[in-house]
């Protein structure tokens, strides 16, 4: 990477859960250009079991007025990325936001006017550009193997047939629901490869008995020459479709979503482990051609090893060298665009 060691950025960490324990904290410790300095912790001190040098505080507000700390990580609910963004803004820090950035292009427009009155970046964890099966995915798309696009399927899928214990994700509040939850993977998947769609046709449901959220969602996007774009996700699929499939004039790609990082980091595998990142043994995509002749030819895709670290490396970059973050603001409004419609 490429670092000045004489710049670094003291990074703070708004919780301590799941996401701050595998997607946030091993990153910024990895990476030579972060200081991982503090984190909030309401109840539970766990963090000094993997840091032991890091500071725990009690409330937001005491680690916003640690006047040392340079970025924030917003890693709180749905519903407080506002609220909290706002307030490290005001506190004069840099943020990087989980997704959903917020619920809506009102709350992300007035947050992007705070960052450039108070002279801060605003920066979008959209982890997901990062996967293994997605760069072969971008792998395939710039071979031009498979010609003039025609149609293109995204889906995450998960069995979970019962209402689950964040009140952020299964209760009526805002943000909330499967589309705010695994929506803003998606959709910036497709942004990033094919930019802001003419038109979309969006559909809900609502499956799990008992839920009072959406749990389905399907949305169509239309792009320039014909070429269609679907993404849905379902929290009651019990044998999970590709995660990839495109079809054009000249072939198919097929790929399962197998991207390892999270189920590595979750049991607790280190970056630097030669195995991090390394999709499970044959898992790579299949690629079938075809020529003028009609004669089909079959070719397996292998994916690049996923990591996360290139976003932080693109965080590092843009606050001290001032290099463009690759999701910009307007990717981010055309996916809230679609989600609020």
């Amino acid at each position: 990477m490429d670092t000045n060691i004489n710049k670094t950025i003291h990074a703070g960490l708004l919780a301590y859960g799941m996401s701050g324990k595998v997607f946030h904290a091993p990153f910024l410790n990895a990476h030579d250009g972060f200081n991982l300095k503090a984190v909030v912790e309401r109840s539970h001190k766990n963090a000094v079991n993997d840091y032991p040098n890091i500071i725990s505080y009690n409330s937001v507000d005491e680690l916003l007025n640690d006047e040392e700390i340079d970025l924030v990580v917003i890693n709180t609910p749905n519903n407080l990325h506002y609220e909290h963004s706002k307030a490290a803004l005001n506190a004069h820090k840099h943020i990087l936001v989980e997704k959903p950035f917020t619920a809506n292009t009102a709350q992300a427009k007035e947050l992007f006017e705070l960052a450039d009155s108070v002279g801060k970046q605003i920066f979008f964890y959209q982890n997901r550009r990062w996967d293994s099966d997605f760069t072969s995915v971008k792998k395939v798309l710039d071979s031009g193997k498979l010609g003039k696009l025609v149609e293109v399927h995204l889906r995450y899928d998960r069995y979970r047939n019962v209402i689950g214990p964040k009140a952020f994700k299964e209760k009526p509040v805002e943000a909330s629901g499967l589309l705010y939850d695994l929506g803003p993977h998606l959709l910036d998947q497709v942004i990033s490869l094919f930019g802001k769609p003419l038109n979309f046709h969006k559909i809900l449901g609502k499956n799990r008995a008992g839920t009072l959220v959406d749990d389905y969602f399907s949305i169509q996007l239309s792009y320039p020459d014909n070429v269609n774009v679907f993404v849905t996700s379902s929290m009651l699929v019990v044998n999970p479709q590709p995660g990839f499939i495109l079809h054009g004039v000249n072939g198919s790609f097929i790929k399962q979503r197998t991207d390892i990082q999270e189920e590595q980091l979750l049991a607790g595998m280190k970056l630097t482990d030669p195995g991090y990142g390394v999709e499970p043994a044959n898992k790579d995509g299949l690629l079938t051609t075809i020529d003028a002749d009609g004669n089909k030819t079959e070719e397996t895709i292998p994916s690049e090893v996923g990591s996360y670290l290139p976003l932080f490396e693109a965080v590092y970059q843009a606050i001290i060298n001032n290099q463009p973050y690759p999701v910009t603001r307007e990717d981010v409004l055309v996916q809230l665009e679609i989600i609020e419609s």
